[in-house]
């Protein structure tokens, strides 16, 4: 099979069928072998009767419903672990996303070897206010604490290796750092490519201006995990160790000036550095467990995606 298209939706049934027309009428052009994946994330109206229907008629669209919202990053997840194409194609289900780049996104995977090619809407058709401004912020952030030199990181629209899929645990709100995901896990070949924006003709978004808020919460969580994620004790260890020295140094002064420099002083405990030292060597006490425990989690931790299926189409387990 050439590609796996996995479209996460929610409340999405209007534009169903035409976006499912124009998938096929790109993939016959083009000759690919494909299958649909329609990842239903707990929609309350017709979708999965449309998704149903369109199986029916067409036995390479596949579908998975959730037995409520969970999230695109759940979505993704799920379709990602189903999908079977040698290239995976992410796109939403409102005819924002132009099928027509899909051959071009394949062939950059296939003929360039990326192993990710992600979609930069550069003329988009959003609010200015309420998107446009909040994204290019977003997005400027998201360039500076990552490392990864993309122009949109929110743009659903991306292409990927089987492998890179297979390797990369999508969970919480983590969609949007798909490819520092993929960076961090050793997949390096990434780049972007200029794809068309087209206006929402059916429904509304889903998405208000808390996502710019939980995305730049989800960055520095991000960024903390893909630098120390796997070995927490390299951060809190070395911030422990190094606040327990600060605080020892100063007790060890302290004790040195009461014996041999001013013994008839003042009292240690009557001495503010005493106060200091010994919060600085509790802190580093403290940061160095935090550091112990996390290696232990991180050894021990099993995959933490949660989501329940209610029902599946055509999808097959191997």
């Amino acid at each position: 099979m050439n590609i796996s298209i996995v479209i996460p939706l929610l409340n999405e049934d209007e534009s169903l069928n035409e976006l499912h027309d124009w998938i096929v009428a790109v993939m016959q052009s083009n000759r690919f072998l494909y299958e649909i994946l329609f990842i239903d994330d707990g929609s309350t109206d017709a979708s999965w009767k449309v998704i149903t229907e369109l199986s029916k008629k067409n036995s390479n669209v596949k579908g998975i419903r959730f037995l409520k919202n969970f999230g695109k990053s759940q979505a993704l997840h799920a379709g990602f672990k189903a999908a079977q194409g040698e290239v995976v194609i992410t796109m939403d289900a409102d005819l924002q996303d132009n099928p027509e780049e899909i051959p071009e996104l394949y062939h950059l995977i296939v003929k360039e070897d990326y192993d990710l090619v992600s979609g930069w809407k550069k003329k988009r058709y959003d609010s200015v206010i309420t998107k446009n401004i909040p994204s290019k912020l977003f997005n400027w952030a998201a360039r500076r604490t990552s490392g990864v030199k993309l122009h949109d990181f929110n743009c659903g629209l991306k292409a990927y290796k089987k492998s890179v899929v297979k390797n990369i645990e999508v969970s919480g709100e983590m969609h949007r750092y798909i490819p520092v995901l993929a960076k961090s896990a050793g997949f390096s070949k990434i780049t972007e490519k200029v794809v068309k924006h087209q206006a929402r003709r059916y429904g509304k978004t889903k998405f208000g201006m808390d996502r710019f808020i939980n995305g730049f919460l989800d960055l520095i969580t991000i960024s903390f995990v893909s630098k120390f994620g796997r070995r927490p004790m390299h951060l809190f260890g070395a911030l422990g160790v190094l606040m327990f020295i600060i605080g020892f140094g100063f007790a060890l002064y302290l004790g040195i000036d009461k014996l041999f420099i001013h013994p008839t002083g003042r009292l240690i405990a009557d001495r503010p550095q005493f106060y200091l030292s010994l919060t600085a060597m509790l802190i580093g006490t403290q940061l160095f467990l935090a550091g112990f425990l996390g290696e232990i989690m991180v050894r021990s931790r099993k995959n933490e995606t949660r989501y329940n299926i209610s029902e599946e189409i055509n999808i097959t387990t191997k």
